[in-house]
């Protein structure tokens, strides 16, 4: 076994040993080697005593080679001989740490049953792979992703300390499995959408409208993803009450402003939705699934409540982590994450935005300078998808009869937090204001992020800035 730096590694990838005069491996032998490789990294790590992460921790990178007849070092395997690189692995294991996942149980996850495929409905060619006990999500990552992760991990783990709840992806590993000349990236993460519940309506949202709406052969799809337009013309926004949305749209902001502080845009909300009043909870494979919950803070509802205690259990096992809310007259319990992150506001994109402001409107399309990103971002989720529900008071019987929540429109309650006896015109006034160019300058002089009012930033408050992570 090897150990370097990120540097040397990626500059010797194309000159890996690994042979070359094999044909290509087939997705099956692809699977299994990267479930050897990682259970064979996490048992070698288990070796290495427990201490701080220093910084050269995050750069380094571990490699070793696993010829298929074994050697002193590595089992003896079934699969065409391949090269495993683990990238900051003693990073990676106090990430792991942190989400109270013990190495058994990670070994366990990623090497006791088959992967499970899954399809991929975004614009990447990634692939996608579930763990049979529904804990991880496995996706292939191209080799800039995989750099920019890595860049990325000495301000992850900052993010992390400072708030393990949040939305943004939680990486748990990051490996490159090199087979008969072919190489294949893989990041491991949390799993948002869990199989064991069935998920009515998805979405991928990212709050812009240029060609955000899911194509004719993605609505043929059993399980279609939704994009944007779609999410507009088939929901009328998604009701909460109030300790949760404030709580909600505290989380995204906070996780927005992280991402706005690494350059990061083009993300998206993964939003499932599971409509309770119609009983189709799947029942098959739910005491596995309830058996695997494991990780901490991996669920919706336990990422947005920053107060509770991490070891208190869901009040209802049957909600799987869900948060509750409210459509028309529609119990929902809704499943949600940050993904894509690994997208940074560099060269290409600048000019990918340029073209199209050319052609379009350019505040609708999705590619844009991250701080317009991020607030658009969340003015949409805040305005369009999320709400607040208030107890009715002194209206007609009528409309108790239709009705036992009054609808505020969360665009005046997350927009424009002002007091309700002021004018419905400076509410506008507030609301307009957004949609006005980003003020960059005060973005960059402010450092902290005024958490006690999730809101304040996006009506002007100075307190707009800082941190940043997450990929998909």
């Amino acid at each position: 076994m090897s150990t370097t730096t990120a540097d040397s590694v990626e500059r010797g990838t194309k000159s890996s040993k690994a042979p070359k005069d094999h044909k290509k491996p087939t997705a099956a032998a692809l699977k299994g080697a990267i479930q050897l490789g990682i259970g064979y990294a996490v048992g070698n790590l288990s070796s290495k005593p427990d201490r701080d992460v220093l910084m050269q921790d995050f750069s380094m990178v571990e490699s070793v080679f696993l010829p298929s007849e074994g050697s002193n070092l590595t089992p003896a395997h079934h699969y065409p001989d391949f090269r495993l690189k683990t990238y900051a692995p003693l990073a990676f294991r106090y990430f792991r740490e942190l989400f109270g996942i013990k190495p058994d149980d990670y070994l366990y996850s990623m090497c006791n049953e088959p992967l499970i495929e899954l399809t991929n409905p975004g614009a990447s060619s990634s692939w996608f792979y579930l763990t049979s006990d529904d804990e991880f999500i496995i996706k292939t990552v191209q080799h800039k992703e995989a750099e920019f992760l890595q860049k990325l991990l000495p301000g992850y783990y900052m993010n992390l300390n400072q708030n393990p709840r949040t939305l943004l992806p939680k990486f748990y590993g990051l490996y490159c499995i090199q087979c008969s000349g072919v190489t294949v990236r893989v990041v491991v993460m949390n799993n948002v959408l869990p199989r064991a519940m069935k998920m009515h309506y998805k979405y991928d949202l990212k709050g812009s409208s240029y060609k955000r709406r899911a194509s004719r052969k993605e609505r043929l799809k059993s399980s279609p993803t939704f994009k944007d337009l779609d999410f507009q013309e088939m929901h009328e926004g998604l009701h909460f009450d109030p300790d949760t949305y404030s709580a909600l749209m505290k989380t995204l902001q906070r996780d927005c402003r992280v991402l706005e502080s690494f350059k990061i845009m083009d993300y998206s909300l993964l939003l499932g939705i599971h409509v309770s009043d119609r009983k189709q909870l799947v029942r098959a494979n739910r005491c596995d699934s309830r058996k695997g919950q494991k990780v901490l803070y991996s669920t919706a509802l336990e990422s947005i409540q920053g107060n509770a205690k991490a070891s208190e259990p869901a009040a209802d096992d049957d909600t799987l982590g869900g948060i509750p809310a409210q459509h028309k007259d529609e119990k929902l319990l809704i499943f949600l994450g940050i993904i894509d992150i690994l997208q940074s506001y560099r060269f290409i994109k600048k000019v990918e935005h340029s073209w199209k402001a050319l052609v379009h409107d350019g505040d609708t399309v999705s590619v844009h300078r991250p701080g317009f990103y991020a607030d658009r971002f969340l003015k949409f989720m805040g305005s369009i998808v999320f709400k607040k529900m208030h107890p009715l008071r002194g209206a007609s019987s009528k409309r108790k009869k239709n009705s036992f929540y009054a609808v505020k429109s969360a665009s005046q309650e997350f927009l424009s937090p002002l007091k309700e006896e002021k004018s419905e015109e400076k509410k506008a006034q507030s609301l307009d204001n957004l949609d006005g160019d980003c003020n960059e300058a005060r973005r960059a002089s402010s450092s902290t992020i005024a958490l006690d009012d999730p809101l304040a930033s996006l009506s002007g408050s100075p307190a707009d800035s800082e941190l940043d992570v997450y990929l998909v």
